[in-house]
């Protein structure tokens, strides 16, 4: 470069500026520009070396949890059991909502019902509505003019405490809206401190002779607590996203493509799987053929690989962990299932395995999968692994396809000595719709399924759909026999080598009695107990609810007029919402708060209010969630 010559002026220009800038006494500095404090919004993941390169090793799921739900409900339909007292607030809460639902309203078809004569009715009862709603629940919603039902779950119901209510027995929910609640709260809340609802609830109410521990021993039944089995139905989604241990455009949208990738937009699927709100946030949609099964949806998308090559180089590396740290199993079956038909070469080298864990693992992804190699390696350990891995077995053989096969060798297992083996072999025939198994409806409040079986059993299910199994076909009540329950309203009785007992009932109100002589075996014997008599279907009964009909079979048994075990599905609901309701609610970080999860947390301590202390009712309830179709 050529040097340029510096005048007399130029130096005095330069002398002049360097004046200027090394500051004169005279002259004010500016001061420094503050700089913007950086918040850190990074944080730490600790997972097991199996879990390295999937979507769980780069983010956390919000939102996966149950949700404690309540809400006050009505119950119709008593004989008598109701009561007309209730504090004055909850009077008001009630007329408040039955008017809201347009109870007495003759626009909406109900003017036929006064909201108060229902209160005062002994035939109505006011009862506390409480659920859990499972994680990741979906809400139902309209898909091409096509309803789509939202989760299901079962729903607890007990009379209010404060009233007089004496027996739910036989009684039906009204359609009742259940809102989350604060942990530690008795009743729920009212009024301004309601949160939006989650969900509805409706449904005849079945009274659990079973809902106490150890209650199969005991003939003490608590008639003012009953359940609603699959009673209740989830009206907004629960919201699930993804937060990011590191923020990063690049890492949210590398995340982003690859749950895509696995979890491609189905027919009904408004939005894709996985959509990117910002650098350390993913919005997740679960997908229709998930909706009752969000939990192994999770649970795939957690173990899901960020990579989409090199599958069966991966599923050979999760091999060799399993085999060296065999207790890293349960991860292991997610990451082949999560990689799906590729990985099965490999899966297989390892169904027949000698150690358990590594081969149940292998047999389970095997068997999600769809390959049907794993049914001799499946049917094999159902009869002769650990009593924990047979029950694992079992239930992955009712998961699978059709296949004679499969159907046979569960038959076998109706009759084993382990009785959750035989259960398990039962409720897995059931998903199979197999004919072994002799189903009757009864009258629409629950099913009777008389099975083969050389250990003669009776097993009433809790959850979900209303059951009474009977292990053993030639079972039937002992005769002589004599029955006298609840105080002498049902007696049953029956002469030795009579080929009919006679049956004695007076309804709880006293308005009917029916005297009828019965088919003694069990088969015939529950369905009479259970029918209501009608001129379509004129076979005698004494109409019994699903809770009577079992709470009579159970007091013929503790008797001893059946020969055969007797078991009650555990009731997993109150055990739930208690331990629920015991944690104690741990703030979340700062970088975890959003505002979407708003919809699971009641409202502090009443509506927000504007500037002239009015409330502001656009704010009491959230908005409904935008779909990412509307943010772009």
């Amino acid at each position: 470069m050529r040097a340029i010559p510096v005048s007399g002026w130029n130096r005095a220009v330069l002398l002049a500026a360097a004046v200027l800038f090394t500051g004169c006494s005279g002259i004010e500095k500016a001061p420094p520009r503050p700089q913007a404090a950086r918040v850190d919004r990074s944080f730490q993941l600790d997972v097991p070396r199996i879990m390295a390169g999937t979507v769980a090793s780069e983010t956390v799921v919000l939102g996966y949890q149950p949700v404690v739900v309540r809400g006050y409900g009505l119950v119709v339909g008593l004989k008598g059991t109701g009561c007309r007292d209730m504090p004055p607030q909850l009077r008001a809460h009630m007329l408040a909502e039955m008017a809201r639902h347009g109870i007495g309203q003759a626009s909406r078809g109900l003017g036929h019902l006064r909201p108060e004569q229902m209160l005062d009715s002994f035939e109505t009862a006011v009862v506390v509505v409480e659920a859990i709603i499972p994680p990741g629940a979906v809400g139902r919603q309209v898909y091409r003019n096509n309803k789509i039902d939202g989760t299901r779950f079962d729903v607890r119901v007990y009379a209010d405490p404060r009233t007089g209510t004496t027996s739910l027995e036989g009684g039906r929910l009204y359609t009742t809206e259940l809102r989350p609640v604060r942990p530690g709260e008795i009743f729920p809340p009212t009024g301004s401190r309601q949160a939006a609802p989650l969900a509805e609830a409706h449904g005849p109410v079945f009274v659990n002779p079973f809902a106490e521990p150890k209650a199969v021993q005991s003939a003490i039944v608590n008639r003012n607590v009953g359940r609603i089995m699959n009673g209740g139905e989830v009206i907004q989604d629960i919201p699930i996203k993804l937060r990011l241990a590191t923020p990063s455009h690049a890492r949210a949208e590398l995340i982003q493509n690859a749950v895509n990738a696995r979890f491609r937009q189905e027919p009904g699927q408004l939005d894709p799987t996985a959509w990117g709100e910002s650098d350390d946030s993913i919005r997740i949609t679960v997908p229709p053929s998930f909706r009752n099964d969000t939990d192994e949806f999770v649970e795939l998308l957690r173990h899901s690989s960020l990579r989409q090559a090199g599958v069966e180089a991966i599923a050979v590396s999760i091999q060799r962990l399993t085999v060296n740290e065999p207790s890293s199993s349960y991860d292991a079956a997610w990451r082949w299932q999560a990689l799906g038909v590729k990985a099965l070469p490999t899966v297989r080298e390892l169904y027949d395995y000698p150690e358990e864990l590594p081969r149940i693992a292998a047999l389970r992804a095997g068997s999600k999968l769809g390959d049907p190699l794993v049914i001799t390696h499946l049917l094999d350990m159902s009869h002769s692994a650990s009593p924990d891995i047979r029950r694992q077995a079992v239930g992955l053989l009712g998961d699978m396809p059709l296949d004679p096969r499969i159907d046979r060798g569960l038959r076998t297992l109706l009759s084993d000595d382990d009785v959750d083996v035989r259960l398990g072999a039962y409720e897995a025939l059931v998903k199979r719709v197999d004919p072994f198994i002799t189903r009757h409806a009864v009258d629409e409040k629950f099913v009777l399924d008389i099975i083969d079986s050389d250990k003669p059993l009776i097993y009433i299910t809790q959850i979900g759909q209303p059951r009474i199994a009977v292990f053993g076909r030639d079972l039937s009540l002992e005769r002589p026999l004599l029955v006298d329950a609840w105080s002498g309203r049902f007696i049953v009785q029956g002469e030795a080598g009579s080929d009919l007992v006679e049956v004695f009932y007076r309804a709880e109100d006293g308005a009917s009695r029916i005297i009828e002589r019965a088919d003694p075996r069990l088969e015939e014997f529950i369905q009479f107990l259970g029918h209501t008599k009608t001129i379509e279907h004129p076979k005698i009964g004494l109409g019994l609810s699903y809770g009577e009909t079992i709470a009579a079979l159970h007091q013929i048994w503790r008797e001893k007029y059946i020969n055969a075990d007797f078991k009650a599905q555990q009731d997993r609901v109150l055990a739930a919402i208690a331990r629920q309701m015991r944690q104690r609610r741990v703030d979340e970080r700062p970088e975890f708060s959003d505002p979407d999860f708003d919809i699971l947390r009641p409202p502090a301590d009443g509506p927000p209010t504007n500037e002239d202390g009015t409330a502001d009712l656009e704010r009491v309830a959230p908005p409904p969630m935008r779909r990412p179709a509307e943010q772009r």
